[in-house]
Formats: C-alpha cells, structure tokens, sequence
C-alpha cells in the first residue's frame, strides 16, 4: 500500500501510515499557540438543520477550498487564525490552534489553544463564520464543531470512516462534507442552527475502478461543491478519480453522476476552480504532475487535459494544494518534497496553466496553503518544520515576497486565516 508521507498514525499504524513524523517532532517550546482555551467535546444537540435564516454564504467556488471569491477590502488590525495538527505525533499541538495576523503586514500573534479536539488536522469555517470545524484524523474518524465565540467545543459525530483529512461547507451553510482518507469514503452531515452537526445522512465509498498502481484502496482526499453548488465533487487518491455527486439538500444524501479517470498512478490530492467556474486545476500527488481540467456546471462533468509540470525537476516532489488569485490571473502549487511554492499564469479564462517559476516556501513540508480573504496574504503550513510561513501577494505580477520569519506552531499541517 502506498502512504501520502508524513500522514499522521492518529492510532492506526495498522495501515501501515506512522510515516515521518515521528522524525519531524520538535521541542515544545517551539510552539506558537499555547494555553488552553477550550473544553471538551460533548454531545450535540438535534435541533433542525439550518434553513433560509442562515446568512448569505460566499461563493460556491469560494467554499469549495478554490478561494476564489471576489476579494474584500483589506481590513486593518489583527485577524483570526486557526491552525491544524496532529495532537498525537510527537512534537504535535494540544488541540486547534489559535493566533492572529496583521492584514497588511502578515504579523502572526499566538492566542492559545483550543483543546478538547483530537488531531485536527484540516478545517473549515462556515460561511457565516460563527462555527469552525476539523477533521480528527485517526482510526475512527470525526469531524468537531467549534463556536467561535466562545471557543467551545459543541461536538463531535463519527465521520463513518478511518483518518479524514478534509472537510468543507456546501455554500448553503447547511451540510458538512467529509473526505475519509484510510477507508476511501466520503460522508455529509446536517448542520443545525447552533452550528452543531447532527447524524451523518450519507456515506458513499469509493467501491470502483480498482485501486491504481501501488495502493491498496481507495484514498478519498477532498471533497467540496463545485461553482455551481448543485454538484459535490470528489477526489480519489487510490482510484486515480475525481467523482461528482449529485448533492440532494432537502435530503443531505448524494447520487454520483459522472467519472473523471487521471492516467494510472497520478495519485490525485486536491481540486481548485478557476473563478469563472469552467476550469479546475487537479493536483497529482503521486506523479508530481498537474492537470487543466475542463468543467460543465450543467451536468457536473469534470474533464482532465494532459499532465503539466510542477516546476520541480525529477525529483519527489508531493504536490500538496493549488490556489487561485481572486481576479483569477495566477495560481501556486505547494510542492512538499522541493519545499517551495509554484507559480502559474492563468490564460485563456482559465483553460491554461503556464508555469512561471517556484519559490522557496520558507519551510519543510508545505502541507496546505490558504489566502486571506482579501487575497494579499499567502499562509503555508509547514509540517515538518512546524511552523507557518506568510508571503505578499503581488495583485497585479503575482509574485509572492515573504512577510518575514515563519511563525512556530507545533506539526503545522493547516492554516485558515479568517
């Protein structure tokens, strides 16, 4: 079976993924976000999932980890952070982080800890933005609801699978969807009105086409809605597939529709919409490659174009996470084994990737990588060098200048800036 490196044990070595990082574990007096905010998780409530009175939610693509949402203003004074780990690798946080930055300078502060959260390694606002979410990557997987007002934590429900390492909010505010990486799975879950989640309402596994070269099963490793909001897309790293469902909303079950097949082997991780909602870019894990795909918003129908280059040589490289500028001119691949940040130019609307040149990220291992908001900030967790890095991004060259030392914070393998 082949492994993502560095993916966390959470208590199931029996799958053979304790991986490094157990070699990356550093002191924890290196750790930017320490105290303890939080309590622990209970049971949630079941009160009705949220309907009409939700607030208004960013856009679809936005939602769907594309960040590609018409950009706000740049907003003065500090802004809130919330960072990933794995809280049972050595060297690894206590819970969820928590710290803010300065908007224009990128400063990051640390805040403390919110405990109570088991390996949280990936997470998701909603798009009302009172409630945070994580996955808790291990053997028995969950997903936690966090009140972001009060920090507590109102709970935690199985994600139906072994080790989900990605979550997001349909745009309506009122599913949750989850990615099951050790199972190969994918589950929703209705959100009540408190921001709580109730019982999972689906779980669809990745039964077919068969494993590709060197895996052992299924790897589901995103899930989120794609531009159009109708449609919840999948990516597959074991079945070299990217599946779109059919989301029902009244229901919170999915109906797949259609099948997107990467060559044999490409190991894809991580899916982006250009913002005009046509085009997307697929990261491939395995072969160190990237792919232009074409998108119909009609019928969900995700077509790949040919393997492009990361700009990294031959080398091992994981290709982790791509991001695309809000005015949809530039999009930055994290490459884990070079530990640097690919630049693109985005032409023709987004239906080409030209590569313009890679940057060192500052850091090992850049994990994931997130805008601000606004789009002037570049966040990269590092995790095996546990900390966070934070780059300028130029609006109009996309060149990317760092806003200064990394910020230390343990295993870092997200960050969302809010």
């Amino acid at each position: 079976m082949t492994n993502e490196p560095g993916r966390n044990p959470g208590g199931w070595s029996r799958r053979r993924v304790l991986g490094m990082l157990a070699a990356t574990a550093v002191p924890a007096s290196l750790a930017g976000c320490s105290g303890s905010d939080g309590t622990t998780a209970g049971p949630t409530s079941s009160s009705p999932a949220r309907g009409a009175s939700t607030p208004t939610a960013p856009s679809a693509a936005a939602e769907a980890g594309a960040q590609t949402a018409t950009p706000s203003p740049t907003p003065s004074g500090p802004r809130p952070l919330f960072l990933g780990t794995y809280t049972s690798a050595d060297g690894g946080g206590t819970g969820i982080g928590v710290a803010t930055y300065d908007a224009r300078s990128g400063r990051i502060t640390g805040k403390g800890t919110i405990s109570g959260v088991g390996d949280p390694s990936y997470l998701a606002a909603h798009p009302d933005r009172r409630t945070l979410y994580a996955v808790n990557e291990r053997a028995e997987g969950g997903v936690t609801a966090v009140r972001l007002s009060d920090r507590k934590v109102l709970g935690t429900r199985s994600s139906g699978g072994e080790a989900p390492c990605h979550l997001s909010v349909h745009p309506s505010g009122r599913w949750l969807l989850s990615a099951n990486y050790g199972t190969g799975s994918v589950a929703v879950h209705p959100v009540e009105d408190s921001g709580a989640l109730g019982e999972r309402t689906d779980l669809v596994v990745h039964r077919s086409p068969a494993p590709g070269p060197g895996q052992e099963g299924p790897h589901a490793h995103y899930i989120a809605a794609g531009p159009d909001g109708g449609h919840v897309l999948a990516v597959d790293l074991g079945t070299d597939t990217v599946y779109t469902y059919r989301l029902d909303e009244s229901r919170g079950t999915l109906t797949e529709v259609s099948r997107a097949r990467t060559r044999a082997g490409a190991g894809p991780r991580h899916l982006t919409f250009h913002p005009e909602g046509r085009y997307a870019y697929l990261a491939n894990e395995v072969d160190n490659t990237v792919v232009v795909c074409a998108y119909d918003p009609g019928s969900g129908k995700l077509t790949p174009g040919d393997p492009q280059p990361t700009g990294t040589g031959s080398g091992t490289s994981y290709p982790a996470q791509l991001l695309v500028t809000p005015n949809g001119s530039y999009a930055y691949l994290a490459n884990r084994g070079h530990d640097s940040l690919t630049r693109y130019a985005v032409e023709e609307s987004g239906a080409r990737l030209r590569l313009l040149d890679t940057v060192p990220v500052g850091g090992e291992f850049p994990r994931q990588i997130a805008f601000s908001p606004d789009g002037s900030l570049l966040f990269a967790a590092h995790q095996r060098s546990s900390t966070v890095g934070v780059f300028h991004v130029d609006a109009e060259s996309g060149e990317l200048r760092s806003a200064g030392e990394p910020f230390a914070s343990p295993v870092a393998v997200c960050a969302l800036p809010l």
